[in-house]
């Protein structure tokens, strides 16, 4: 028995999650694009999953660079989510051109003023229905940073800042 596809969206809108910028280099292209389909998956050894839409013009890209870095955006970056998602029809490099970036081991771009990055290797790549997940083997990361987070629920962003800690110096 299948679940109406409808109600299936209107449950995930519930479902709070993440804002990230996915980012991959290599002989396919330069390309990066906004997704909250992200999941750790396991820390031994420390790898995650990202979801992306098969129809993506990206996707491609993506299998065959088989890198990715997945940059998770503090609670200042919903701009930086919009264009990468699209929202501002602006080219690729338009995209890159509106934040600072750099590299780890991968080559994949690492946003400066990201909460944090998890460079890493595509492990394996499955489509299932409408998406490809990507399961990724973390190779390289950044110190998480002490600020808020961007968090998508209910169809609307939304931030999230960290509980401070009791014994912290």
């Amino acid at each position: 028995m299948n679940v109406d596809r409808i109600a299936f969206r209107e449950a995930m809108a519930h479902l709070g999650a993440a804002v990230n910028i996915i980012t991959t280099d290599g002989p396919g292209g330069r390309c990066g694009f906004t997704a909250s389909a992200v999941c750790s998956l396991t820390d031994d050894p420390a790898s995650v999953i990202v979801c992306m839409s098969r129809s993506s013009q990206q996707n491609a890209a993506f299998k065959k660079n088989g890198i990715a870095c997945i940059n998770t955006l503090s609670g200042k970056q919903q701009d930086l989510s919009d264009i990468f998602a699209g929202r501002r029809n602006l080219g690729m490099a338009e995209r890159f051109a509106a934040a600072k970036w750099s590299t780890l081991v991968t080559g994949a771009a690492v946003l400066d003023e990201a909460l944090l990055s998890l460079d890493c290797q595509i492990a394996r790549s499955d489509d299932f229905g409408t998406h490809s997940l990507f399961v990724c083997s973390v190779v390289a990361l950044t110190q998480a940073r002490n600020d808020s987070a961007l968090i998508y629920f209910g169809r609307t962003f939304h931030t999230v800042s960290p509980v401070p800690l009791l014994n912290a110096r």
